[in-house]
């Protein structure tokens, strides 16, 4: 069983200056997420991070709002957090997959994400994985997120003419008349 398996968690990296996250989450399962939002705090807190924390209506538009925030926003890092519960038809699998792709997709164009969304079989599943006093899953998105700042902090300073940066903006498929990026 995995619950009784013993996992390596590095330790929460040191920073100069406080980073900045910010925890996105949708609160449809109340109870699941307040524990996820108290285990990513509590972790944040202990990394010396400022946090602040905004609210969705679900698990699809939390990669919208946190790539909106990585747009217009000063974060270094962000944490998703919510719960997903299989139910009776294929709407679980749609969840899951794309709220995943879109956090994915943002992490590869360079934003600090930790995924604190739960997807499970039933509520029972939720609150074990929720708990900050258990699996803590809020907590551990919180330090993957800080990781991935560390090492953006890190890398940042290291570039010298190696890599290549990303455009600040994205073109637009389509027609030619009117705006061509976004």
């Amino acid at each position: 069983m995995a619950s009784n398996e013993q996992h390596y968690t590095l330790d929460l990296p040191k920073f100069d200056s406080a980073p900045r996250l910010l925890i996105v989450v949708a609160p449809y399962y109340r109870d699941v997420a307040d524990g996820l939002i108290a285990g990513a705090r509590a972790v944040a807190r202990r990394a010396g991070a400022v946090v602040d924390l905004v609210e969705v209506p679900g698990a699809l538009e939390i990669p919208t709002a946190i790539g909106m925030a990585g747009r217009m926003a000063d974060y270094d890092g962000f944490v998703a957090l919510g719960c997903v519960i299989r139910g009776e038809t294929t709407h679980y699998e749609t969840v899951c997959n794309d709220s995943s792709r879109g956090l994915t997709l943002l992490g590869l164009q360079g934003l600090c994400i930790g995924n604190g969304i739960l997807t499970v079989e039933n509520k029972a599943q939720a609150d074990v994985r929720a708990d900050p006093g258990g699996q803590d899953k809020g907590g551990g998105a919180a330090a993957a997120a800080l990781h991935l700042v560390a090492l953006s902090r890190r890398w940042a300073g290291t570039r010298r003419g190696k890599g290549k940066k990303l455009p600040d903006t994205i073109l637009i498929a389509g027609q030619t008349e009117g705006p061509t990026t976004a």
